[in-house]
């Protein structure tokens, strides 16, 4: 359940930002990809993070049935990046909804 409702989530957001057109042809750099701030802040959108290091990482827990993040915070950053953008407002909903869900104890 906890997988299957995981990758759910994970595939809402993925259809959100492609309905946004924030769903990118073109991967970061490799150096950006080696970005070491949180969300790589400094190398790539917040969109291009959550498409090419956050969903490809919570993907491969799930392909390898490892533990998921039982503590997560996304969401505060999409507040931060998306909030003045009333159209972004679905995605920061998704963020909220996939934080609070796997925070919740287990």
């Amino acid at each position: 359940m906890l997988y299957k409702e995981t990758s759910r989530k994970l595939q809402n957001l993925e259809d959100e930002l492609t309905r946004h057109s924030l769903w990118s042809k073109d991967c970061p750099s490799k150096e950006a990809m080696l970005d070491t701030t949180p969300f790589c802040c400094e190398s790539m959108s917040f969109e291009n993070w959550l498409q090419f290091i956050f969903i490809p990482k919570m993907k491969i827990l799930i392909a390898n049935k490892q533990a998921l993040p039982s503590n997560i915070s996304v969401a505060p950053m999409a507040h931060h990046v998306w909030n003045a953008l009333v159209e972004r407002h679905t995605l920061i909903i998704i963020l909220d909804d996939l934080d609070k869900f796997l925070s919740e104890p287990r």
